[in-house]
């Protein structure tokens, strides 16, 4: 029904404001009484192979949501309601800013991709807080943190501080995003020193609460093998507890009939799909490379069961979906996860 009948009807508009009309249509249809209660009996899948313990937390299932999605934190308990463990909000940045000028999402959708430009847009630190001061049930958030654009990038470690702070009390783990194309600069933030200085003073400030939480690096599918030897020296001196592969990409090649679509449509990061293969490639070689010495939480291409146990044996701990939840609709996750359990009797039978 939903490719059939929604989807189509969805993709008759504009993205970027189709997007906030079904997160309005979220919020609305969720209030209804017995909305929630529904919604999970149909979309909820329990069973000891699904659940995962990492950094310290409990997850029920392996599928959450990629940041992007709820930027300011407005819509993760009604997420909650659709078989996701774990929602991941942001990027949050300390001010609120506005993002890059309109347009600036674009489907690809004979590739099943999208090209975003959007630029950290969300209502800031404080907003963030007052929404989360709201949380009544028991999904895990993450928090995604950025810099502001206007701040300099010698200036970046106050933002990122400032934005572990104010989360702290809130959020349940913490990503570290330098690696969105979006901000002009902020990809120079990537660089072993720099990003040392970044994760090194949250770490500092971690270490000085009572109990500390999960720290995540999200990394850039554009990184070649010697940048990423450094991401697993970087996780190792820092301390840090994971990484989150991949962000979207600069990269075109991977699209096959879009390519026209995508010129048009500029700059800007690539995700879906297209970029299904080199996400599992970095996923693999983090894995691999580091001899699984950290929790790796999948993401970049995720719309079938069988792209998600790909991720998983590649390494990933976890999987996110975003721009696949947008293509396959909001059974995304209840798929999955059956597929997870379906492999693990499987192996259990050999």
């Amino acid at each position: 029904m939903y490719k059939l009948l929604i989807r189509p009807f969805f993709f008759l508009f504009d993205p970027e404001w189709i997007h906030h009309v079904v997160v309005k249509l979220l919020k609305f249809s969720m209030a209804i009484p017995g909305m929630k209660g529904l919604a999970r009996n149909v979309t909820a899948v329990k069973h000891p192979a699904l659940q995962r313990e990492l950094f310290g937390l409990h997850f029920d299932n392996p599928v959450g949501i990629a940041a992007g999605f709820d930027k300011n934190a407005a819509v993760f308990e009604e997420l909650a309601q659709l078989g996701f463990s774990h929602i991941e909000i942001g990027t949050v940045t300390p001010k609120a800013q506005p993002g890059n000028p309109k347009p600036r999402l674009f489907r690809l959708s004979q590739d099943q991709g999208l090209i975003n430009r959007m630029g950290f847009n969300n209502n800031g630190l404080e907003a963030a807080i007052a929404k989360l001061k709201e949380r009544k049930g028991r999904v895990i958030i993450g928090g995604n943190i950025g810099k502001n654009t206007k701040t300099a990038n010698a200036d970046a470690v106050a933002d990122y501080v400032s934005n572990f702070e104010g989360l702290f009390p809130y959020v349940d783990y913490f990503v570290v995003n330098v690696s969105c194309p979006n901000i002009s600069d902020l990809r120079e933030l990537q660089d072993q020193d720099a990003l040392m200085g970044i994760l090194t003073a949250i770490q500092e400030r971690n270490r000085q609460k009572p109990k500390t939480k999960p720290v995540l690096l999200k990394v850039s599918p554009d990184l070649n093998e010697k940048q990423l030897d450094e991401v697993i020296t970087i996780i190792k001196d820092t301390g840090i507890q994971g990484v989150v592969a991949t962000n979207t990409t600069i990269s075109r090649s991977s699209l096959q009939k879009d390519k026209l679509t995508a010129e048009r449509a500029g700059n800007g990061g690539l995700s879906g799909l297209p970029i299904r293969e080199r996400s599992t490639e970095v996923i693999r070689y983090l894995a691999e490379k580091s001899g699984k010495a950290f929790p790796i939480i999948g993401v970049g291409g995720i719309f079938t069961a069988a792209d998600a146990l790909e991720k998983l044996e590649a390494g990933a701990d976890l999987v996110q979906v975003y721009t696949g939840f947008i293509y396959e609709g909001p059974l995304i996750a209840k798929r999955i996860n059956k597929a997870i359990i379906k492999a693990a009797e499987a192996k259990k039978s050999i």
